[in-house]
């Protein structure tokens, strides 16, 4: 990070005759704010979303040589992909399913950019497009099996309460979806077994009720519990 900002702002000076890059930077009030030396730990949240899109990327890529238009495209794909994941409720309305994203603070609003299909390009670069979709959708699967683990909190053996909860949105896991669109659904019922522990709930999801078992479901990133065991 830090020999990144000397670079760009060696850059910056340089280009005396192109100030595009300096009125951006100035319109957009960049600051560079660091962690003191050795405290790698307190920026866990981003450092652990950095860690998951590079090695994702790495085993999508790999050898393949992008040009700049395919790189473009598929890093906006990628991004796209990371901030638009559900974080926490907006609301505790039972009939509310919406989770607040990275996206809704971005853009100050919840649509996002269309992906896919829906995506139209001149013929010449068809190809290209096609390309980077392509790759964009691989990253897609692999970084949701490096991303859903990080959200299961491992429990121990003898913790009899959970953390599953009525009222509760969870992301649902147990089929595959196109990307950037993420199941979710509020939990209605939890069903302890006869040890205490809780197994299956009954989740309430946009268009029916469904009971599932708690391996198949994913807390929110931003809602966090402490029960006693």
């Amino acid at each position: 990070m830090l020999g990144a900002t000397h670079e760009l702002k060696e850059a910056v000076s340089s280009w005396h005759n192109n100030n595009i890059v300096r009125d951006a930077i100035l319109r957009r009030q960049v600051e560079w704010r660091f962690n003191p030396p050795k405290a790698s730990h307190m920026g866990g949240v981003w450092e652990r979303q950095i860690q998951t899109v590079r090695k994702v990327l790495q085993a999508v890529v790999g050898s393949q040589i992008l040009d700049d238009e395919r790189l473009h495209i598929l890093f906006c794909a990628v991004e796209e992909i990371v901030n638009g994941r559900p974080i926490t409720p907006v609301s505790d309305d039972p009939n509310d399913l919406t989770a607040l994203t990275p996206l809704h603070l971005l853009r100050t609003g919840a649509d996002s950019l269309p992906v896919g299909n829906d995506l139209t390009v001149a013929d010449t670069y068809r190809r290209r497009w096609k390309h980077a979709q392509y790759i964009a959708d691989q990253f897609w699967k692999r970084w949701l099996k490096e991303y859903l683990p990080t959200l299961r909190q491992r429990r121990g053996p003898l913790r009899t309460r959970c953390d599953w909860h009525p009222g509760d949105i969870v992301l649902i896991t147990d089929q595959p979806l196109p990307r950037s669109q993420w199941m979710l659904g509020r939990i209605l019922e939890v069903i302890p077994s006869e040890d205490g522990f809780v197994r299956q709930v009954k989740v309430k999801t946009e268009n029916s009720v469904l009971t599932r078992p708690v391996s198949k479901l994913c807390q929110l990133e931003g809602v966090h519990r402490n029960n006693a065991p």
